[in-house]
């Protein structure tokens, strides 16, 4: 999921960032798809009545709020300090470094990367198991 946000960011822009390639944020949720996809293949490998299934289920389920809720939240606040610092300070660029933004994601972000880890999933399950 992290390729796809380098690559979209280079057609969106022609330029490369390869910064996309491992920064937070932004859409799909690379947090939400590999959880997603670690739940949906321990369901498919050792069953979705297990205790293991529910296990890797409950530690998705706090991920994808993580990144939808608290860092979302502190994204936001960043963004807020930022603003005050540039207002606020004559050079801002010496007296502090500027705040990464782009830390959670919207629901619907974290929405699509679960679909997409679960789909991955049973992708990978269908390969091995024709």
């Amino acid at each position: 999921m992290q390729g796809y946000k380098g690559f979209n960011s280079f057609f969106r822009t022609r330029r490369w960032n390869m910064r996309r390639f491992v920064e937070t944020g932004g859409m799909p949720s690379s947090h939400s798809a590999s959880v997603a996809a670690l739940s949906t293949a321990v369901g498919l490998w050792h069953g979705f009545g297990t205790a293991l299934f529910a296990v890797t289920l409950y530690f998705s389920l706090i991920v994808m709020y993580d990144a939808a809720g608290l860092r979302r939240a502190a994204g936001r606040q960043a963004e807020v300090l930022n603003t005050l610092i540039e207002r606020h300070f004559q050079r801002p660029e010496r007296e502090t470094q500027k705040l990464i933004e782009l830390l959670g994601h919207t629901p619907f972000e974290v929405l699509i990367g679960a679909l997409l880890g679960v789909g991955s999933a049973f992708l990978c399950y269908r390969v091995q198991h024709p």
